[in-house]
Formats: C-alpha cells, sequence, structure tokens
C-alpha cells in the first residue's frame, strides 16, 4: 500500500521566501548542487559582474544551501545565470563553504550531463554519440563533451579547460610548523599551490585527513601571506584557491598519481579535483615531464576516484605559455530536494561547525 508520506507536498513553511528546488550530483564523491529554481534574478552585465553582484546581495542563497542543516561544511553548488557570450549555452557561478569559485572541474563535469538532460542545449541529432556543451564559468569559457544515447547523457564527461599555465615554481615559502618549503603555483581556471606532501612529513595514502587538511590549510595561508597572485585578464581572478598535496610522483606513467585538494575554508574534494588536475598537467608539461596528447590518471586519496587528463594543445594567457587541458571522469545524479524556510527559524540561513 502506498504510504500518504509519500505525496509531494511541502511542509508549512514561509510563503513570502521562494523555496530552493536542486538537483544533487557527485562527480567522483564530491558533490553538486544545482539549483532548478528559487534563487532570485542575479544582475549585472558580464558574469563576474553577476558574481560580484551574487556575493554582495545574494549571498543567503549560498549559506541556506551550502550550510547545515541543509548542506554542510564540504558542500558544492552551482547557480545558472544567462551569459554574456553568444557561444555559451549558459553560465555558472560556483559556491561553496567560503564564496564563489573562478572554476570548477568536478561542476563541469556533473553540469554537462545535467545541460543535455534537463534541455539547456539543442537537441541532438538522432545517432550522436557525444553533445558539446559551452560552459561559461568565471574563468572563462570551457567546453563540455558528454556521451549520449538517444538524447540522453550516457557514460563519462570531458571537458577543455581555458588556458592552463604555472605562476611560479620553485618557490620558498616559510610555512609555520614545517619551516622552509618549495611549492609550485600553477592556474586551471584557479590557483593552486603544489606540493608534495612527503616534504610535509606525511603520506599522502595513509595520512590522516585531518593531518592533510591542516598541512596543506596551513601552505595556503603561507603563500597568501608571502607571494602575490597576478591573472594577465582580470583581478578578480587573482586569488589562491587553496593547495594539492601530491605524492610527488609528476615523471610521465602510465600509473595513477594520487593527489588531495583542500581548498576554501578547509574544504576538502572528495574527487581529484577537475581544476587541479588542469593545472598539475600545464605545470608536469611546463617542466617537460609530459608531452601534448599524453594522458595521465589522478586519483583521489579521499575516495580512490580517478580523473584523466591530456594537454591536448598550447595556447597563450596574457604572457604566459599555456596548455588547452583535456580531463575526463564521470558524474552521477543522486537525488533532488525541495529547501524551505520557516520565518521563525533562528538557523534559516544556516550554520557551519569547525
Amino acid at each position: 500500500m502506498e504510504s500518504a508520506l509519500a505525496l509531494p507536498r511541502l511542509p508549512p513553511h514561509d510563503p513570502g521566501t521562494p523555496v530552493l528546488s536542486v538537483v544533487d550530483m557527485h562527480t567522483g564523491g564530491e558533490p553538486l548542487r544545482v539549483v532548478l529554481a528559487g534563487c532570485p534574478e542575479v544582475s549585472g552585465p558580464t558574469l563576474l559582474a553577476k558574481r560580484r553582484y551574487m556575493r554582495q546581495h545574494l549571498d543567503y542563497v549560498r549559506r541556506r544551501l551550502m550550510f547545515e542543516p541543509r548542506g554542510h561544511r564540504d558542500m558544492y553548488g552551482a547557480v545558472l545565470v544567462p551569459s554574456e557570450l553568444p557561444d555559451a549555452h549558459l553560465g555558472v557561478l560556483f559556491l561553496h563553504n567560503e564564496g564563489y569559485s573562478s572554476m570548477c572541474g568536478h561542476a563541469v563535469l556533473a553540469l554537462g550531463r545535467f545541460a543535455l538532460d534537463f534541455g539547456l542545449v539543442p537537441a541532438t541529432p538522432a545517432g550522436t554519440r557525444e553533445a558539446r556543451v559551452n560552459i561559461h564559468c568565471p574563468c572563462g569559457l570551457v567546453t563540455a563533451f558528454v556521451a549520449c544515447e538517444d538524447g540522453r547523457s550516457h557514460g563519462p564527461v570531458r571537458f577543455h579547460s581555458v588556458p592552463a599555465f604555472v605562476l611560479a615554481t620553485d618557490l620558498m615559502v616559510d610555512v609555520p610548523g614545517h619551516g622552509k618549503v618549495v611549492v609550485d603555483i600553477a592556474y586551471g581556471g584557479a590557483f593552486y599551490a603544489f606540493v608534495t606532501a612527503e616534504k610535509l612529513g606525511l603520506d599522502i595514502c595513509s595520512a590522516k585527513t585531518r593531518d592533510l587538511v591542516d598541512a596543506a590549510s596551513a601552505v595556503t595561508e603561507a603563500v597568501k601571506a608571502q607571494f602575490k597572485i597576478n591573472h594577465p585578464d582580470s583581478e578578480d581572478l587573482a586569488f589562491l584557491y587553496g593547495t594539492i598535496l601530491t605524492d610527488g610522483k609528476d615523471a610521465y606513467t602510465k600509473e595513477p598519481t594520487t593527489n588531495i585538494c583542500v581548498f576554501a575554508d578547509e574544504q576538502v574534494d572528495r574527487s581529484p579535483t577537475g581544476s587541479g588536475v588542469t593545472a598539475r598537467i600545464a605545470l608536469q608539461y611546463h617542466k617537460g615531464l609530459l608531452e601534448l596528447n599524453q594522458t595521465r590518471a589522478f586519483k583521489s586519496s579521499a575516495t580512490g576516484s580517478v580523473f584523466t587528463g591530456k594537454a591536448v594543445r598550447e595556447a597563450k594567457c596574457g604572457d604566459f605559455k599555456a596548455v588547452i587541458v583535456e580531463v575526463s571522469g564521470q558524474a552521477h545524479y543522486t537525488g533532488t530536494a525541495s529547501f524551505i524556510v520557516e520565518d521563525d527559524d533562528p538557523l534559516r540561513d544556516g550554520f557551519l561547525l569547525k
């Protein structure tokens, strides 16, 4: 017998507060909460202007969806917005526990599927095995290629990045508790500091996640304090997003290389990190450790999930020599939800525990 509790009706809520409807997905274990409805219009002539507007005027949407009790400190989200670029099928603003990122590879892999399945791109002709989805991210236009069957997504997704480049190599920073540490800084739509976990006295595969987070966060804060990040296109992109600890296996091999990304406010990526893979490929290519179209596998130390990446062609970003990187991975749907607010709820906009 079907239970009456299964009826799709909302519990009591504030009728003056829009219901936030979402689709939840994950890519390699890293969550993505895609906002379907309920977010007010995000104003601005450009995507970066919309990002600033969202931060200044609509940040309660981020807090309600990312924070407890509706989310958690490692939740990740996406708000879809119109793009000013004529070739873009959609624009996207990325949400996390601290604010708004400039790029998110795991989200792009998931949004490729979402855009195809929810009709955000033109219907594919009969027999099409891969659909193209142009996604305008704050860092620029990123193209996703979605495996499909009968017009629906089916299987893995790959994307071609914005130009990825190396900002600094062998940078010496003083990290409290660890002394002088050599790091590299590279850009894959967002800037990351890269350091071998062993240099911090840790084994990337066996160390406790808390220890990895503490070490990576210490590196991030040290780099922010001691090194100026610059991007040739926009100051909005000129910030260090996080630190990626690696197993140090940067020379080309067919075996996966393991890493963990700690970004924003000590947020841990469960996937191998799409924009991090992009930046790490650019770094390996810059150092002569990787050739064009040599595919490498990248494994998450958190979940064991794997992305692949390769540099597909050379490019430029300002005066920097750069590469376009292809990253591949698998996204999955996990559910839908409708989030409400009661007007007398003192925690209506969420909270985080540390």
